[in-house]
């Protein structure tokens, strides 16, 4: 995969089929742009399950706030990465001992190594994009 230049229908396909969302960094601080990507994707119709150990057993847009993916009491589609870059590796570990499908890292996170990893596992991966910019670019 072309990791600069995702294709639309590559894009398009993740966007339509997952249903559950693990945001990992998800923040309960309003301003922060996890909180807000959080609430559209909800508005959207995700299933949204806020993951940070900082914040867990609070809750963010009505959810509970988990400490780590592996405390996720349901099946995760897509893990969306709000974290730093250096960090991403040991989400996509997460991710990948989960069964999660997709891995999806927010704007400035690239981690090419942790998105080889999942990608030979088996998992689709997205870096430096936002699904709440690609949502409406593709008429979603």
């Amino acid at each position: 995969m072309d990791h600069d230049n995702y294709p639309d229908p590559y894009l398009r396909d993740i966007l339509t089929s997952v249903r559950t969302i693990a945001v990992v960094g998800a923040s309960p601080r309003r301003e922060r742009p996890s909180h807000g990507v959080m609430a559209y994707l909800q508005r959207r119709g995700y299933r949204t399950i806020p993951v940070n150990p900082n914040a867990a057993g609070v809750a963010i847009n009505g959810e509970t706030v988990y400490a780590r993916l592996a405390d996720v009491p349901e099946p995760i589609d897509m893990v969306e990465v709000f974290r730093r870059t250096e960090m991403a590796g040991g989400v996509v570990d997460e991710a990948i001992a989960v069964g999660a499908k997709v891995i999806w890292m927010q704007l400035g996170v690239r981690d090419d190594t942790a998105a080889a990893r999942g990608e030979t596992r088996g998992l689709k991966v997205v870096m430096n994009r936002c699904p709440a910019i690609e949502i409406p670019r593709l008429g979603l």
